[in-house]
């Protein structure tokens, strides 16, 4: 495709090119309305409750898990209104790189798309590993190594998604309906056995301020926040969806408000019931910790852990599933607008992005399949939401400063006080990885420096005009000229 620079680093389709250009990377409109959208972002979570929170139990007790998750909790609440407005506001598939493109530049558009991309990348290659102990749990297909899951849980839900966003959406909601009866049992079975005094049955540690609620002492909060954020993490993708719903304006706010309010309340239930019936000590270490907590609290395998253990698979998949979605979606803004290949932003007759599905899917099941370790993963996908996050918020009050006159389908309660309290602490979190892995930490910190070199360096010169992402930010540079 020929090119012709803008003068600014931006270069656009030649003459008569570019709805070419778009034409070959165009989503399905219309394909979601706020409830699917809501379950979109319950979907994205919801594996969050079933596994991989737990392991907080092991950095910070109950206590610093307790108020880790409190601390997350207003973070993501006071983003997700901020994300209510901009995605109201700014409503296409390119999301948190669009608004920070709006906001910070092409360069914190870029930085904040590439986080994105590896938050979204790693956390399915997280989960898959958690399936595979749920699977091997249930002792099924005699299973002692569990990378054949892993490859055909990819296979099998990147096929569903080459087959259409409204068919793998509503497939999507289906499944997590599922998992949201799983957890509602959970609830029923755990809350008779429940017993404050197992919440404390982590010995402390003897460092500072260590105590029966904080056996690993104020310390084991920041390393705690790690996996407060896994009960949230992901449901910022919301906005990914923008493109092929309805009437985002109006139901991209309803939907990302209900599914975190629907967050919140299944969060805590599992934070109090599961340890509260099984025991902190034991759930710290578990694959499984909701069937598990069962089968302890009742002295043995029961058919309500059974049913928990198969329907928690429904939790894992669907989160599973909708973050293929979502990073197969981050993928194809960056790429159609020239900021990675552009190849990678291709889609078929069913207007489906099949490389952006692809490529992150085969990295995600070598990362799993090579590692088999959740933890590690989570914490990997863990830092590049934080990163995220700090940039999401200060766009928000970067453009409630700089373009307070700028069409709004949705207003942030509080404003930008509401978007600075979600700021300072996804900063606290971004330093929070570093406390919990420092090796996972570097390791996203070498990608993401990585990206930001291939920015710099190429692709920044070769970035499209014409692509909806940038078209906003294009706008908005000429109405500022106008307004000289």
């Amino acid at each position: 495709m020929k090119s012709a620079d803008d003068g600014a680093g931006v270069t656009s389709p030649a003459a008569g090119t570019e709805s070419e250009y778009l034409q070959r990377r165009k989503l399905k409109r219309g394909a979601a309305g706020w409830i699917l959208l809501a379950g979109l972002g319950v979907a994205y979570v919801i594996s969050g409750d079933f596994a991989g929170w737990n392991l907080g139990l092991a950095q910070g007790g109950w206590g610093g898990l307790l108020i880790a998750f409190i601390l997350m909790g207003v973070m993501y609440t006071c983003m997700v209104f901020g994300l209510a407005e901009l995605s109201s506001t700014l409503p296409t598939a390119g999301a948190g790189y669009a608004f920070a493109r709006r906001a910070l530049g092409p360069l914190g558009g870029f930085a904040t798309g590439i986080a994105v991309l590896i938050e979204y990348a790693v956390a399915p290659a997280a989960i898959a590993t958690f399936i595979g102990g749920y699977i091997e749990a249930l002792g099924l297909f005699g299973l002692t190594n569990s990378w054949p899951v892993y490859l055909a849980t990819y296979v099998l839900f990147i096929a569903i998604h080459l087959r259409g966003v409204g068919e793998a959406l509503k497939i999507m909601f289906a499944i997590t309906a599922v998992a949201v009866v799983a957890l509602i049992a959970a609830v029923i079975g755990l809350l008779p056995k429940f017993d404050p005094a197992k919440l404390f049955d982590i010995v402390p540690d003897g460092s500072a301020g260590s105590s029966a609620f904080l056996p690993m002492g104020v310390g084991g909060i920041l390393a705690a926040l790690v996996y407060g954020i896994w009960f949230f993490l992901a449901v910022e993708g919301v906005p990914l969806a923008a493109e092929e719903s309805a009437d985002p304006k109006r139901d991209m706010p309803r939907g990302i408000i209900v599914a975190v309010v629907i967050l919140v309340v299944f969060g805590a239930l599992m934070l109090v019931l599961v340890p509260g019936a099984a025991g902190s000590q034991a759930m710290s270490t578990s694959d499984n910790p909701l069937p598990e907590a069962i089968r302890i609290a009742y002295g043995g395998n029961t058919f309500l852990a059974d049913f928990i253990n198969y329907a928690g698979l429904a939790g894992l998949v669907a989160s599973f599933f909708s973050i293929i979605y979502a990073y197969s979606r981050q993928l194809f803004a960056l790429s159609r607008a020239g900021y990675l290949p552009k190849w990678l932003s291709l889609t078929g007759t069913r207007r489906t992005p099949y490389w952006a599905l692809i490529v992150p899917g085969t990295i995600g099941f070598l990362l799993a399949a090579i590692t088999q370790d959740g933890a590690l993963l989570i914490n990997i996908a863990v830092f590049g939401a934080t990163v995220s996050y700090v940039l999401l918020n200060l766009s928000h009050i970067v453009l409630r400063i700089k373009e307070p006159e700028l069409e709004r389908g949705y207003r942030t309660p509080g404003g930008i006080a509401t978007t600075s309290v979600a700021l300072a602490l996804s900063a606290v979190a971004v330093v929070a990885t570093f406390v919990v892995d420092v090796y996972a930490a570097s390791i996203t910190a070498a990608i993401f420096a990585a990206a930001i070199a291939y920015y710099w360096f190429y692709s920044r010169h070769r970035i499209v005009a014409g692509s909806p992402d940038e078209e906003f930010a294009r706008l908005a540079l000429a109405e500022a000229e106008l307004n000289k």
